[in-house]
């Protein structure tokens, strides 16, 4: 049970907040879905509980709009992965994965800033050209630093002058 509802639970945030939700229908066809996909993966398995959720709790710490879809997106393509191996001979695994897809492609410049994280990983800041080009680069970083800093406290102290609190 744990499992159906936690994969529901996601795929209903995502739909949600992304305004996928055309009806009601579509996401108790997706539960229903859900509830054999359940049965394929025997996630009523004692080991399911164990540890935790694997996707939940991170998209509590992800607030703003855009945040999430970027945390989304990268749970989406984990989603997706998962299904490749699945029978998709199997209704419920195409309904499922159709939705994903697509939900996906609604997240794209999401996939396209994780794509960005994984490059910063990659850069060899051990190499010289590297080291110029990334000193040369400080000073406007620093300044779009400071604009992101700057209007997070212009909207805290518009915040604190609307409030009456």
């Amino acid at each position: 049970m744990a499992f159906q509802t936690y994969i529901l639970f996601v795929l209903s945030v995502i739909m949600i907040s992304f305004g996928h939700v055309e009806n009601r229908l579509n996401l108790l066809q997706l539960q229903n879905d859900i509830d054999k996909l359940k049965a394929d993966f025997n996630s009523s398995h004692s080991d399911v509980a164990d540890g935790g959720p694997i996707f939940t709790e991170r998209l509590s710490s992800w607030t703003e709009r855009n945040e999430k879809r970027i945390i989304l997106s990268q749970i989406i393509s984990m989603y997706l992965k998962m299904l490749e191996n699945t029978d998709r001979s199997k209704a419920h695994v195409r309904n499922i994965a159709e939705e994903l897809h697509t939900l996906k492609e609604s997240l794209s410049d999401g996939s396209k800033k994780i794509e960005d994280l994984k490059d910063l990983t990659k850069l060899q800041m051990s190499d010289l050209k590297v080291q110029r080009k990334a000193v040369n680069e400080l000073f406007s970083v620093l300044q779009k630093l400071g604009d992101t800093s700057s209007s997070h406290k212009r909207k805290r102290s518009q915040f604190q002058r609307l409030c009456k609190c």
